[in-house]
């Protein structure tokens, strides 16, 4: 099926020509008078993000002219024609001449075209773009379907997506494809030596569960994505204060960036043999929620000592991890909304990643920086290990007030050591204000990067 933002036919699609403030005077050239004296009257000069719709002599729009970043930006946008789809009226575009990346603007012309209406009702509109020459219609389309199912998983409040209702998505999407699927729930978690899943979870009306999910050919190299699922997050005994619990229907932002980057994935019919971890929970707090102070065991064997209740993301993620690196895959990727730490360093647009494998983090700055999908290394830094010890357990799960984040995925790191290579992703899962491709709200980060390297690296 086509994406209801993109069209077949140009014979009535509209023009449009992009410029930049030094190209202006060259392409204007290509205009007809008529319409070079409009946006001259205008006052169009391309500047970036700018446009103007030409009308024909009935006064209907004959084109647009779009401004893009200067020659002289430091960090030009391919995102930015993708801004065209909230500016233009009703109809089908085409692009005249070509910005530097047609596949880029494309791809933001359909993602900055999303918006989450469960509750409210918008009025429609239809702006249509006729696909770009040399652009892969159906990739486009895959990635940016994958991105809008999963920012309305993230949109959605836990009262109509709890724990439950992750798993129903995750199953979803496993069925698109012909995966595998199977859910462990409750007390069967620690009949089956999920602990810390359950303990994180059990306070909760509805049951913790680990999703478990495989695809793709048996023999064909292991990639195994773990996605923290904290569909809420009070904070647990730790309370948060009222105004950080607003938020936290997004903490299970790193599951739903885990099914999109896996309905990628498979939609592409990639040559991987698929794993999907999900731990779902509610971190709620009742009479039986666990407690500081208190020692659990881990699927490892490990024992941990809660310092704090919130920061129960690295739990699950522990007991998830360590049965994906039991199978000793070729590459484990996880993606959690963790550390408010990693916001504090590098602010919500930039994701931080951790790895020891150098190989892996070149590739992944390449391919985030041609997805236009930001992310930055962050160390590692093993002397910070210090952070998490404890004096009557092998670790705690808190490390003091400085670099959380790093301690955040030094804890998680503790739990891989048989996979070839492991990429941690501390992710924020949201959009404060909108920009070209990133509208307000819920939004998927680092997926896009890893779904390039994957198919780069085992295509």
């Amino acid at each position: 099926m086509p994406h209801p933002l993109l069209a077949s036919s140009s014979e009535t699609a509209l023009p449009i020509w992009f410029a930049t403030e030094e190209t202006w005077p060259q392409v204007s050239e290509t205009l007809s008078r008529p319409a070079l004296a409009f946006a001259k009257a205008q006052g169009f000069a391309a500047k970036a993000g700018t446009h103007c719709l030409l009308p024909g002599a009935d006064g209907n729009p004959v084109g647009v002219v779009f401004g893009l970043d200067s020659a002289k930006a430091k960090r030009p946008d391919p995102f930015l024609p993708g801004k065209l789809v909230t500016l233009l009226p009703d109809g089908v575009y085409r692009f005249e001449s070509a910005p530097p990346s047609p596949t880029l603007a494309t791809l933001a012309w359909l993602l900055g075209g999303y918006s989450f209406n469960r509750y409210r009702t918008r009025p429609a509109k239809s702006v249509r773009l006729v696909t770009p020459v040399g652009v892969d219609a159906d990739d486009v389309t895959r990635i940016a379907e994958a991105v809008a199912y999963s920012r309305d998983l993230i949109s959605t409040p836990t009262s109509d997506l709890g724990p439950d209702g992750i798993e129903a998505a995750a199953k979803k999407i496993a069925e698109k494809h012909g995966a595998s699927f199977k859910s462990i729930v409750g007390d069967d978690l620690l009949k089956q030596n999920f602990p810390m899943i359950h303990a994180v979870g059990r306070a909760s009306a509805v049951a913790p569960r680990l999703i478990d999910f495989t695809w793709g050919k048996a023999g064909a190299p292991l990639v195994t994505l773990v996605g923290k699922g904290v569909a809420f997050d009070t904070g647990g005994l730790d309370i948060k204060p009222a105004a950080s619990m607003l938020m936290m229907k997004k903490d299970m932002g790193g599951a739903a960036t885990t099914l999109a980057l896996a309905d990628m994935i498979m939609g592409a019919k990639l040559p991987v043999r698929l794993r999907v971890l999900i731990p779902a929970v509610e971190n709620s707090i009742s009479a039986n929620a666990f407690r500081p102070g208190d020692i659990l065991s881990s699927r490892k064997g490990t024992t941990v000592e809660i310092g704090n209740t919130d920061a129960e993301g690295r739990l699950i993620l522990a007991d998830a991890l360590f049965l994906a690196d039991e199978e000793k895959p070729d590459l484990i990727v996880d993606f959690a909304t963790l550390t408010g730490a990693a916001r504090v360093a590098l602010g919500p647009e930039l994701p931080a990643f951790f790895t020891d494998d150098d190989e892996l983090a070149g590739e992944i700055a390449r391919m985030s920086e041609a997805a236009n999908d930001p992310v930055w290394r962050m160390p590692l830094w093993s002397p910070y290990l210090a952070q998490l010890d404890s004096k009557i357990a092998d670790l705690n799960n808190t490390g003091g007030p400085m670099a959380g984040s790093v301690t955040a995925a030094l804890f998680l790191r503790h739990f891989v050591s048989a996979a070839k290579s492991y990429v941690h992703f501390d992710i924020f899962a949201w959009n404060n204000a909108s920009k070209p491709g990133r509208p307000e709200g819920a939004e998927i980060q680092a997926a896009r990067t890893m779904y390039a390297l994957i198919r780069k690296r085992y295509s």
